[in-house]
């Protein structure tokens, strides 16, 4: 393929794409029509438009760079960490646009994901503007089990940039008290773990694959709790007081996205210890095949279960054989008791 000749045909080639013309709209904060115009030569970008151009594209970026010099002789990449931390604690207006019209137009079966999707992908963008490696992952509590009390937490939602996968709900576990999203979720506020790596028995949370550093931020309502966003990066001491403020309005607004009955009042969560992911992963790697079961079993007997019951009623029994698995300080009744009470609802 011949090499484009100006940065503007290099950015048409990226867009002929519909897809990647809307994921990099989205991302520069511009329309796809504005896209067009700039490869059309019939707009000039603002140097901000050309410094978020260059961190949205980090696979071609030092052919771009190199472009963009030849139309722009004055271009530096100092803007490129300079507009980061210039906006790092800034959610743009548009975005609150675009959240409120969702929560207006979209039925409400779908607005949870979808608001969740918007965030994440908001979140991702802001805080990881150069592609240096984060993971962005919605935590939200389990239902009540051991004791009427709420025992751990569980990732519902994530994206990344790499080492990460862009997707993370397949990497799914359960999280319990020894975590950064358990901590915080007790704690009712922000904390930070900026060295996970050399973290003693002092810091919250412990290092998981390819994490420096970490913060998370409780879900809250009126003083109830419904989990936590949780952010990790491959960089240490990441967490500036910029991004921690951002991180802490992005969690609000994750609150407008849960229903009513998924927030718990503090003295309703006893959060219990957890094995980590490898430990997990023998009950996890059934969850799938357990769900389709679930819903064949309801089929025969002549009721319906929707898929997210079914996947809801499997967490509960993967938390339940974790458990069992796990020191529990009180007594054997009361384990006893919180999984007949598990299975009483499986049944209803």
């Amino acid at each position: 393929m011949q090499k484009p000749t100006s940065w503007r045909d290099l950015l048409g080639r990226v867009i002929e794409n519909s897809l990647m013309r809307q994921r990099l709209a989205d991302q520069l904060g511009v329309s796809q029509i504005t896209l067009l115009r700039w490869v059309k030569q019939e707009s000039r970008p603002r140097v901000h438009n050309l410094h978020n151009l260059l961190a949205s594209l980090p696979e071609y970026h030092d052919e771009l760079l190199v472009l963009l010099k030849e139309e722009f002789p004055d271009f530096s990449m100092a803007g490129v960490r300079a507009v980061a931390v210039l906006d790092a604690d800034v959610i743009p207006s548009d975005f609150y646009t675009r959240f409120v019209h969702t929560i207006s137009h979209t039925p409400k079966s779908l607005q949870f994901s979808l608001l969740c999707n918007l965030i994440l992908e908001q979140a991702l963008k802001q805080l990881d503007p150069n592609r240096l490696g984060m993971a962005i992952i919605i935590v939200c509590c389990m239902p009540r089990s051991l004791g009427n009390k709420v025992r751990s937490l569980r990732e519902i939602q994530g994206r990344g940039t790499p080492p990460w996968g862009e997707r993370l709900e397949q990497r799914s576990m359960l999280l319990g008290v020894e975590s950064l999203a358990g901590h915080v979720v007790l704690s009712g506020h922000l904390e930070v773990n900026q060295a996970l790596q050399a973290s003693s028995g002092t810091h919250p949370g412990y290092r998981a694959a390819w994490e420096e550093s970490a913060a998370a931020a409780p879900i809250m309502y009126a003083g109830a709790i419904a989990g936590s966003l949780l952010v990790s990066s491959t960089q240490p001491d990441y967490f500036s007081q910029l991004r921690c403020t951002l991180i802490e309005q992005y969690a609000r607004l994750l609150a407008l996205a849960f229903a009513p009955e998924a927030f718990y009042e503090s003295e309703e969560i006893q959060l219990l210890p957890l094995p980590p992911y490898e430990v997990q992963y023998k009950y996890l790697s059934r969850f799938r095949q357990h769900v389709i079961q679930l819903l064949r079993q309801a089929a025969q007997r002549g009721a319906y279960m929707h898929l997210l019951q079914a996947e809801q009623i499997a967490w509960q029994e993967i938390e339940a054989d974790l458990f069992s698995d796990v020191p529990f300080a009180q007594s054997q009744d009361l384990r006893r008791s919180g999984h007949d009470n598990m299975q009483e609802r499986i049944q209803r």
